[in-house]
């Protein structure tokens, strides 16, 4: 999707969904219940907005219309950074954002969205659902009064857009660049000024010069809010957010309140979204990179070794650091993360990594 056709859609999609959630609805209106979602994202993004717009509906669906979601753009309630404790507090019952932007209210709450030279999307649900990782994060987010599911992921995300290119640490320093959560302490430990914006505000620094640098997910996002027309050197990996995932957080007490049934369709749709959402990611985030190179002139660049060696340096200051934290919670979250971590780190070699890395050569220009 074209950047304008974004902006000009975001109003009829929002009223063609909601439209279409009311049309699902049953006609037993008195065991009906109707929640707010309110999300981080403007009305009509690629795949974020998508993403939630799916699970509302999915829920509205499964739930024959006994429990009906209408979902709320960033600012339509509340502002994209404000959801959290819109649901907390009870403003709202549900929200749809990434965990990586509430690491000022618990350290430990960063790491189920994405940590630097961490686990990939499915690496992540493996630890969540086989390796201690739900356990925890429900530990976590019951202190704030919610209740928390991973709800799909945007796949590897990309390091970034800068106008001319760089080749070592010194490069970086002193540059103001967006990016959010771990990967902004990462940057900030090389010497980057660390500006956290949400995505709709990414377009406008970068086109005033109020940032030097900026990422947001990765193609298929980036190129729909228009990066690639201010900066044409994009570079890859995103090593700061291997995945970076994608969450529902329900307000505890309306959470509940709802009988048995309800709550496993909400546990179950988000299970579904996590394998359904990074598919959607994954391949559009490549159909749209062919697009950036071969029709807008984008230099697609891969991180010289120099600073990929300086951010790891940083990467593993920050977990020694984590794993010695005064709060016994954020040992435990990064233990169990780091541990889950390295034993499919030693086995990617012969799986997934081992695979890919043998057709790239053969089949690159396939």
């Amino acid at each position: 999707m074209h950047r304008r056709q974004f902006l000009a859609g975001a109003a009829a999609t929002g009223a063609g969904v909601g439209a279409a959630v009311g049309l699902a609805a049953p006609a037993i209106a008195q065991d009906r219940i109707t929640w707010d979602m309110v999300t981080s994202w403007p009305t009509g993004a690629p795949g974020l907005d998508d993403s939630a717009r799916r699970i509302a509906k999915r829920i509205t669906d499964l739930s024959g219309g006994r429990l009906v979601i209408n979902v709320h753009g960033a600012g339509e309630i509340v502002p994209a950074f404000g959801v959290f404790d819109a649901v907390s507090q009870g403003v709202a019952q549900i929200y749809h954002s990434v965990p990586a932007y509430w690491i000022s209210k618990n350290k430990a709450i960063g790491m189920f969205g994405s940590f630097p030279f961490g686990m990939t999307m499915f690496e992540k649900l493996g630890w969540m659902y086989w390796g201690g990782g739900q356990e925890l994060y429900d530990k976590i987010y019951d202190g704030f009064g919610l209740k928390g599911f991973l709800a799909g992921g945007t796949g590897p995300q990309w390091f970034g857009w800068f106008r001319n290119e760089i080749n070592t640490l010194d490069d970086l320093r002193g540059m103001r660049i967006r990016t959010t959560g771990f990967a902004g302490e990462m940057l900030r430990r090389v010497g980057v000024a660390v500006v956290t914006l949400p995505g709709g505000e990414v377009f406008q620094a970068l086109q005033s010069g109020t940032i030097d640098a900026g990422e947001f997910v990765g193609p298929w996002n980036d190129f729909a809010f228009g990066f690639h027309q201010v900066a044409k050197n994009y570079y890859a990996p995103g090593l700061g957010e291997p995945c970076s995932t994608e969450e529902i957080g329900i307000n505890a007490a309306a959470y509940n309140a709802l009988p048995d049934d309800l709550k496993l369709i909400i546990k179950t749709v988000a299970m579904s979204a996590a394998d359904e959402t990074t598919m959607d990611y994954e391949v559009n985030n490549a159909k749209t990179l062919r697009v950036l190179e071969s029709d807008h002139g984008v230099k697609i660049r891969v991180l010289p070794q120099q600073i990929v060696d300086g951010l790891a340096v940083a990467a593993n200051e920050m977990v020694e650091e984590l794993l010695a934290d005064p709060d016994p919670v954020v040992r435990e979250v990064m233990g169990s993360y780091a541990k889950f971590r390295n034993l499919m780190a030693e086995y990617a070699p012969y799986a997934h990594a081992g695979v890919m890395n043998a057709r790239t050569r053969p089949f690159a220009e396939g």
